[in-house]
């Protein structure tokens, strides 16, 4: 079709593509026009985990773990994590948590938060290997594991929020 573009299933021309995104931007500014579910925050997806605080924002792209099996795999035997990935480990309810490091290959760092995404406690650099337990303090909803040295650096800590669709509720610090 030359000089084309494909939105949605459908093939259409850069000038038809512009005109479509221009229409959808001026829809988005008028509102009760669009279903809520079409004007999401584009950064609640459920591979991405952003956070904020006192040091700014960033996000990790992150593999979730919300089923026994993947909680108790985790990270294992991994020899390598990308600077802006991690894992986002999901609890159906907050409750007390502990982390080992059997089978795990790398440093990582492992962020606790609460039922808000409330970050509630932090530790650094947890060595590989190291079946020492690791207790995340308090009820957790979510720990997210990040390459070890990373939280320290970024000056994430308690009190810093996170913002994935876990914590889509009422009493999220954050919400989607």
């Amino acid at each position: 079709m030359g000089n084309g573009a494909t939105i949605g299933s459908r093939s259409v021309t850069a000038r038809s593509a512009v005109a479509v995104l221009c229409l959808r931007a001026a829809l988005a500014a008028v509102p009760g026009l669009l279903p809520a579910a079409l004007l999401a925050a584009p950064e609640c997806q459920a591979d991405r985990v952003w956070l904020r605080g006192a040091w700014g924002s960033a996000y990790f792209t992150v593999e979730v773990a919300d089923t026994p099996q993947g909680r108790s795999r985790g990270l294992m035997h991994r020899e390598a994590l990308p600077r802006r990935a991690g894992m986002l480990f999901i609890y159906d309810q907050a409750q007390p948590v502990s982390f080992w490091m059997k089978n795990t290959l790398i440093p990582l760092d492992m962020i606790f938060a609460d039922a808000t995404g409330t970050v509630r406690r932090v530790h650094h650099m947890a060595r590989p290997h190291d079946e020492t337990a690791i207790p995340g303090g308090g009820p957790v909803k979510a720990v997210l594991e990040i390459n070890g040295g990373l939280a320290r650096d970024m000056g994430i800590g308690p009190g810093t929020q996170l913002r994935h669709p876990a914590f889509a509720t009422a009493v999220a610090a954050w919400p989607c």
